[in-house]
């Protein structure tokens, strides 16, 4: 099996990290033929080891690694992960070293309305590797290279832009996630709604910018000293 994506760069001693739809035999066998790693999340699309997974973990005690609470974007969120090592020989998946699964605690601050996202998985690390807080680390980088990559194509469109010359689809990217930075600094409202916003009025485009005369902050004149 060959990957043209994956033949232009040296994965070994790399850990290749994706979403369920990619959780697949062949990809696997490629990277550990490559001696390279794989951390890959367990959803439907494998029901039979999804199943083997939740119920190993069904009466779970206390976490293997809890991330501290973090707060951010209007929340406060935390991450808890469990790892075993005991579904290795049964599980029908090349090179399986170890199972896990993640919750995700999310507390939103305005509501105080809690939820829990819980995330199965398997990887070819032996915890001499990457232990519990490697893995989370591992899914955490994941999931916001991921949702980063959701916030260019949603809002920008990026997935269908032509442009694929030179350093220009690169060039292009960091412009986009600067407008992005941006407007995230600037307005508590979303990206979507935002740009929508600045698309009806290109003048917003310079106050953000901080690029017109009412956008800068004007210094106060010093005042004569009385006497």
């Amino acid at each position: 099996m060959a990957i043209p994506l994956l033949e232009s760069v040296d994965i070994s001693a790399k850990t290749l990290t994706t979403d369920a739809l990619l959780t697949q035999r062949k990809l696997a066998d490629y990277l550990l033929s490559h001696n390279a790693h794989y951390v890959f999340t367990v959803k439907a699309n494998q029901p039979s080891m999804q199943a083997d997974i939740r119920l190993l973990f069904e009466d779970r005690d206390e976490a293997d690694f809890c991330e501290p609470p973090q707060l951010g974007h209007g929340r406060i969120e935390q991450r808890k992960i469990w790892t075993s090592t005991a579904l290795n020989n049964y599980l029908s998946f090349p090179g399986v070293a170890q199972v896990f699964v993640i919750e995700r605690h999310v507390t939103r601050k305005k509501t105080n309305k809690h939820s829990v996202e819980t995330v199965y998985g398997i990887t070819s690390h032996q915890p001499e590797s990457a232990d519990a807080a490697q893995l989370l680390a591992y899914n955490r980088n994941h999931w916001s290279v991921e949702s980063s990559h959701y916030i260019l194509d949603w809002n920008w469109d990026e997935d269908r832009c032509r442009i694929r010359s030179g350093n220009a689809p690169e060039n292009m990217t960091a412009l986009r996630r600067f407008a992005s930075g941006i407007i995230q600094a600037q307005s508590n409202d979303s990206v979507s709604s935002t740009i929508q916003r600045l698309a009806r009025n290109v003048r917003l485009v310079f106050d953000y910018l901080r690029m017109t005369d009412n956008s800068r902050p004007r210094l106060r004149r010093a005042q004569p000293a009385a006497g």
